[in-house]
């Protein structure tokens, strides 16, 4: 077992001696340290005296019973991870755990292993990076796996969303990211299944814009022998391939209507078959999808079904741009220093305040894919260490104050407009009647729009 990168407080809470002796001497095997409570009242108790990071509790206790126990750390302990432990499963006591905010659901009697991937879990938060120029080993963040992927922030929106990363990731409901292009949906779509049951199992992404319809179907379906010219060999499809896994469909408003609807038709029914095939296939896997496209205004152009949107998002997740968490960049560009550092074999640069501040300001059109691209190329291009603004590409560092006119990527009208009346509102020091006569508009509306962008 992985031992957690700082002394975690770990409370196990079970009204039987046995069980709590052993998930004690499980975790001291580990060098963690564990402190037991045989009741719900005892945890509550020992809560309100020290905080822990973790709390492993049972479901069927004689006082208190863990449900009632869950609900009251999430509401007086919300930062405290609780890992559910029953002896009576069943799958509506798991969704209710899971909707309540346990992290994860163990059944007794428990493999070391079984713990041992919950635990795991405890490194979904860690603790922040300090300050803009420097860096720690430790970020905070969802950790996708055993590589050096992770979902990096700490805003609001980003804790959110780990929240329901974490909630979603033990059903097997059909899940919708929705987000602009270089959010970081796939990245989302990969912890999903981390977290998920059937994280042991295969995660097959298939970008629905790169391949031609036709190629695309034989492709998701596999054919047989014969099916069409050039079917030389009987081929496995991708779908085949995700049996008991996942299955992530990228960009899924590039589908033409006629494969949406085999696609439907494989969600209703569970089952497919080979192009130019007889025999059905048996499917059991879980469908993520996403899409940078609103998939409603798809819907009334009339190239997505409705039907199939609707099977789709039963679940729907949305990835906030970049530009609208600005306090996560530093947290963004230390990683990615770290990450290109290591790979290109040199020692981590520093990044100035001033460099930070232009980062921080900068629109992002291409949002975090675009970061880390542009920390790539200055890792690459400049041979320093003490990146300043003169480091940076002149698309980013060559600003008017605030406010750059254009970038090296497109953006929207909306965000330009954002941009140049923030810019407008700091050259006039915040005096709005002025502000409102150089923007050509009324107070009012100036006032409107303040509100909207949040520039107030």
């Amino acid at each position: 077992m992985t031992e957690p990168k700082e002394k975690q407080k770990i409370l196990v809470v079970d009204d039987e001696a046995v069980v709590r002796n052993g998930i004690r001497r499980a975790l001291a095997g580990q060098g963690i340290d564990a402190l037991p409570a045989q009741s719900g009242e005892e945890c509550l108790r020992l809560m309100e005296k020290t905080p822990f990071d973790l709390v492993l509790l049972d479901i069927r206790m004689p006082d208190l019973d863990g449900m009632t126990v869950l609900r009251r750390i999430r509401s007086l302990y919300p930062e405290t991870r609780v890992i559910m432990i029953t002896g009576y499963p069943t799958i509506d006591t798991a969704v209710e755990c899971t909707k309540l905010g346990a992290v994860d659901y163990l059944v007794k009697p428990f493999r070391l292993s079984d713990l041992e991937a919950s635990l795991r879990k405890l490194d979904m938060y860690d603790t922040p990076v300090a300050a803009s120029s420097g860096r720690s080993s430790r970020e905070p963040g969802l950790r996708i796996d055993d590589t050096e992927d992770r979902i990096i922030g700490e805003s609001p929106e980003m804790t959110t969303l780990f929240d329901q990363i974490l909630k979603i990731a033990p059903t097997d409901s059909t899940v919708l990211i929705t987000g602009e292009s270089g959010t970081g949906k796939e990245l989302v779509a990969r912890a999903i299944h981390a977290y998920s049951r059937r994280k042991d199992r295969e995660f097959v992404a298939v970008d629905c814009s790169s391949l031609v319809e036709t190629l695309l179907e034989s492709e998701l379906f596999g054919h047989v022998k014969g099916s069409f010219t050039g079917a030389l060999e009987t081929k496995h499809g991708l779908f085949e391939l995700a049996n008991q896994g996942t299955f992530f469909f990228d960009e899924i408003s590039n589908l033409s209507l006629k494969i949406q609807a085999k696609l439907l038709r494989v969600i209703q029914e569970r089952e497919f078959m080979k192009v130019g095939d007889q025999k059905k296939v048996r499917l059991d896997i879980r469908i993520l999808s996403a899409s940078n496209r609103d998939l409603s205004e798809c819907i009334s152009a009339g190239t997505f079904r409705e039907d199939l949107f609707y099977r789709l998002s039963v679940v729907p997740v949305h990835l906030p741009p970049l530009r609208s968490r600005r306090d996560d960049v530093p947290l963004l560009v230390n990683h990615f220093l770290s990450k290109f550092s290591h790979r290109i074999r040199r020692e981590i640069p520093q990044v100035s305040e001033d460099a930070m501040e232009i980062l921080k300001e900068y629109a992002w059109p291409g949002n975090v894919r675009e970061l880390e691209h542009t920390i790539e190329r200055v890792l690459i291009l400049e041979d320093t260490d003490l990146i300043r603004p003169r480091h940076l590409p002149s698309f980013i560092s060559q600003r008017q104050g605030d406010f750059q006119m254009f970038s090296e990527e497109p953006f929207s009208l909306e965000e330009l407009e954002k941009q140049y009346i923030r810019f407008v509102l700091l050259k006039t020091g915040g005096q709005k009647t002025r502000a409102a006569e150089i923007l050509g508009i009324n107070r009012k509306t100036l006032g409107l729009k303040i509100k909207k962008y949040g520039l107030g």
